[in-house]
C-alpha cells in the first residue's frame, strides 16, 4: 500500500499508531512498526530519562522507523525534544501546542514532523510553521479534542483541500473501512489510538481494556468544554464533570475538578470510578484483544477488500 505518508516515514502501510499517555510504550510502539506501520512513543506520560529508556527498548525490539509523540504544554517540554534529538528519532508528533517553537530544530537534525490539529484553521498555521504532514483529527477521537467538535469526515476533506502537505486522518477509525474511507476523503494515511490501546502489547490497565471491549456505540462522554475538551469512558467521575458544566460551572471549578493525574489513576492504574479513561468512540467496534501485528495487517487486507470493491461498483 502506497501513499505519500509511506513514502515520508519509510514504512510500508500508511497506518500510524497514536502515542497515547500511560499507553504507547515500547512494546506497543515496536509491534506496529514491525507489522509495516509507524509506531509512536507517548511521552506524555514519561519523564524524560524514561522516554530515552523507552526510546533504547524500542530499537531492542525493531530496527524499522518509529517516532515520538510531543505534548507542546509540557512544562519540560524542551528537555522532551532534547532526548529526540539525542536519540535520532526520525519522526516527532507534535500536538497540544504550537509546533513552530521546535519545528526547525527537529528537521534541522533529520526527523520528519507532524502536528495534530482539529481544524483547518490550524492545519493552516501548521503548514506554515514548516510540518511535513498534518494529522486532522475528528471529535469522535478520544482524549483531548478541539474546541471547534468537527467529526472527521467534514474536517479530512476540508483540511485536504486547504493545505499542500499529505494529511493523515484520525478520529474514530480502527478497522479497514476507516482506513479505505479515510484515503477516499484525500488523507495519505490514518493514525489509529483506541484501536490500539485495545490490543495485547498495550500498556493500560486491565481495567481499562475490559471497559473498553465491553463499550458501547454511547459510552463515551465528551466533556470539559469549557477548558479544553476529552473524550473519555462515561464513569462517575466523567459524568460529575459534564453535570457541573451543564449546570454552569465556572471554568475554573471544572480544571479543579479534573486535577491533574486522572489519566494516571484510569489508563495506568485501573480506577474506574475516578480515573480518567480516555477512549474513542470507535470502542464500540472493537471486540477483542489481539496483538498489534494482527491489527495492522487486519486493516490493511480490509482495505484493500473495500477499495476493490468500490472499483468493481465503478466498473459497472
Amino acid at each position: 500500500m502506497h501513499t505519500q505518508i509511506t513514502d515520508l516515514f519509510g514504512i510500508e502501510f500508511p497506518i500510524i499508531q497514536g502515542g497515547m499517555i500511560w499507553v504507547s510504550g515500547h512494546e506497543l510502539a515496536a509491534a506496529v512498526s514491525e507489522a509495516g506501520g509507524l509506531g509512536l512513543l507517548g511521552s506524555g506520560s514519561m519523564y524524560p530519562d524514561e522516554l530515552r529508556q523507552e526510546i533504547q527498548a524500542t530499537r531492542a525490539l525493531t530496527d524499522k522507523p518509529f517516532g515520538v509523540n510531543i505534548p507542546m504544554l509540557r512544562r519540560d517540554v524542551e528537555k522532551i525534544v532534547a532526548v529526540v534529538l539525542e536519540e535520532k528519532i526520525p519522526v516527532a508528533f507534535t500536538s497540544a501546542g504550537n509546533p513552530r517553537k521546535f519545528a526547525d530544530v527537529l528537521k534541522q537534525n533529520g526527523a520528519k514532523v507532524v502536528h495534530v490539529v482539529p481544524s483547518v484553521q490550524f492545519a493552516l498555521k501548521a503548514e506554515a510553521a514548516g510540518v511535513d504532514a498534518i494529522v486532522a483529527e475528528g471529535t469522535e477521537a478520544g482524549g483531548h479534542n478541539g474546541f471547534e467538535e468537527i467529526t472527521t469526515i467534514c474536517l479530512i476533506p476540508q483540511v485536504v483541500d486547504a493545505v499542500s502537505v499529505p494529511v493523515i486522518a484520525a478520529g474514530g477509525i480502527g478497522d479497514g473501512r476507516g482506513l479505505a474511507a479515510a484515503l477516499t476523503l484525500g488523507a495519505e494515511g490514518v493514525q489509529i489510538g483506541t484501536r490500539f490501546a485495545l490490543t495485547k502489547e498495550s500498556a493500560a490497565h486491565p481495567n481499562y481494556k475490559k471497559a473498553g471491549l465491553q463499550a458501547r456505540e454511547a459510552d463515551t462522554l465528551l466533556f470539559a468544554r469549557k477548558v479544553g475538551p476529552i473524550r473519555a469512558f462515561k464513569n462517575e467521575f466523567a459524568r460529575r464533570v459534564w453535570e457541573a458544566e451543564f449546570a454552569g460551572a465556572p471554568p475554573e471549578k471544572i480544571q479543579e475538578m479534573i486535577g491533574e493525574r486522572r489519566a494516571k489513576w484510569g489508563i495506568h492504574e485501573g480506577d474506574m470510578k475516578e480515573g480518567d479513561l480516555e477512549m474513542g468512540q470507535i470502542a464500540a467496534l472493537v471486540k477483542d484483544l489481539p496483538s498489534a501485528g494482527d491489527v495492522v495487517r487486519k486493516m490493511v487486507e480490509e482495505a484493500a477488500a473495500v477499495l476493490g470493491r468500490l472499483n468493481h461498483i465503478v466498473e459497472k
